[in-house]
Parts: structure tokens; sequence; C-alpha cells
């Protein structure tokens, strides 16, 4: 095995982990190499059926447990919790409780990434694209707060308390790519149901998304660890994890391929950079 690195993803909420890019998480923490994973809430606006809370005593226990279950499929060494709470999706009433997620100043949530970022000196930090890969304002947060957190890491006057200032080699987005969107969108039609109104509770627009174009810059092939990530999808139950990897989008999974996109921002990717098969090249 190469040398062994550290990677640190930065997400919103449990599942984020496993229904996004966990076939990249899981082949990297199979290979050897340490995978960390922030979670900055537990979840709390997700809508849970009420016999998945039998033994709970809240959505966000039962979502933190359904997080650990994951994680120990993907082979992560460690979760941590930012402690925000769930935001929800625009429009909500969630948007409005003090301690939501995009109610803390992005400045404060970029000064708790930094802190992990000089403890664990990652080689390789991955968060959501721009957009937070379908515009949930709790993903496009962490994405902001992750960005600035990578930008001041390294310098020693942001957060001293913090620890010793640290630079990682690389930043990247995990994206969707707009193949495989535009595919899905083809596919759900033909099942005769509404992309734009796709989702457990109708609230995202798969069809808009596919308008978005992110560049490619490096593409993981997660197939020896494919099954690493089913397991810990089903985890997240309430989620509706178990379905995941079936029906349409299990379906699109199974033609296009079972590998993870990412556009690089740091370090600025030369033109004409070919696309890459691992984040540590």
């Amino acid at each position: 095995m190469s040398e062994k690195k550290t990677i640190l993803a930065a997400l919103a909420h449990p599942d984020d982990e496993s229904f996004g890019m966990g076939g990249t998480l899981a082949l990297y923490a199979s290979q050897g190499h340490n995978v960390y994973l922030i979670c900055a809430t537990r979840g709390e606006a997700g809508t849970v059926d009420e016999h998945h809370l039998n033994g709970y005593g809240s959505i966000a226990e039962l979502r933190e447990n359904e997080l650990r279950c994951a994680a120990g499929h993907l082979g992560l060494r460690d979760v941590f919790f930012l402690d925000y709470r769930d935001s929800g999706m625009p429009g909500m009433e969630a948007n409005q409780h003090p301690e939501a997620q995009i109610n803390a100043p992005i400045e404060e949530v970029a000064a708790k990434v930094v802190r992990y970022i000089r403890e664990l000196k990652p080689d390789v930090v991955i968060t959501f694209d721009p957009i937070g890969g379908y515009r949930h304002p709790d993903h496009i947060h962490i994405h902001q707060a992750t960005v600035l957190a990578f930008e001041k890491a390294a310098q020693a006057t942001f957060q001293p308390e913090a620890g010793s200032p640290f630079q990682p080699a690389r930043l990247y987005f995990h994206t969707i790519p707009r193949g495989f969107l535009k595919f899905a969108v083809t596919l759900i039609k033909l099942f005769g149901k509404d992309p734009k109104k796709w989702g457990r509770n109708g609230d995202i627009d798969l069809e808009s998304l596919a308008n978005v174009d992110f560049p490619t810059h490096v593409r993981v092939d997660y197939t020896p660890v494919s099954e690493k990530k089913t397991l810990a999808s089903a985890c997240h139950a309430s989620q509706g994890g178990s379905q995941m990897r079936r029906g349409v989008i299990g379906t699109v999974f199974r033609l296009l391929g079972e590998a993870d996109t990412f556009m690089q921002e740091y370090p600025t990717p030369a033109a004409g950079q070919k696309v890459q098969k691992s984040l540590f090249q």
C-alpha cells in the first residue's frame, strides 16, 4: 500500500456521507487511509415515520445512531458533530430555529472546521459543490464554511486558540454528474414520475439540477467497495436508505457505473488537465 494519508469530509446531515460520496470514503478507508467525517447537524428536520423512533428519544438521537452505523460500514475513523440544528429545506419552520445551522455566521462554523483541520492535518478536504448538491441550505452553508476554513487554516492570526496553522494539500467538491442526472430525469419520466418533485418530500427539482454543470477533475471508481456503500445507505432506514440503491436511481448507478466525481478547487487545476482517478494525484 502507498503512504497512509488522511481525508476529512465536511457535510451537513446524517446520510449525506452514504447517499453521496460514501463509495469514495469506503474505498480509501479500505486501503488503510484515515478517513474522518464532520457532520454539522443531527438531521432533526428530517421526515421520519413514527415506527423508526421506537427506542429513541428524538429524531436527532435516531439519526445520529444511523450515522454511526453507516460509519462502521464505510470504515470511518471517527465522526465529529458541530452541534448545529438541521435547518430543513427552504420555507420550513426549521429555518427560523435560533440554533439552525444556516443562522450561524459562516466564520463561526469555519472556526469549528479549522480546529479539526489543524488537529487531524488532512491531506485532502472534501465538501459539497457550490449548490450543495441539490440546493439544500445547510449543504450550501457548510460548503461555504469549509472553503473559508480551508483558506484560513494556515493563517496563524485566524482562531489562534484552535491549534497550530496547517495547510491541507487539496480541496475537492463532490459533484453530481450532469449526465447521470439527465439520464435519471429521463428514466423518472418514463416511470411516470415528476423529476421536478423528487425525493421523500417532493422538494428536489432534479430537472433544474441537471442544467447546472460543474467540471469533473477526478472520477473515483468505487466498484470494489460498492457493497459497503449499499450497507451504509441501508443504515439510514428512516430516510429510505434501503431504497437508495434500488429502483430508478439504483438502475442508473448500475448502468453508468459505480463512481464518484469531484471538482478540484485547490490547487487550481491546470488548463486541459485530464480527469484523474485518485484524490491524491
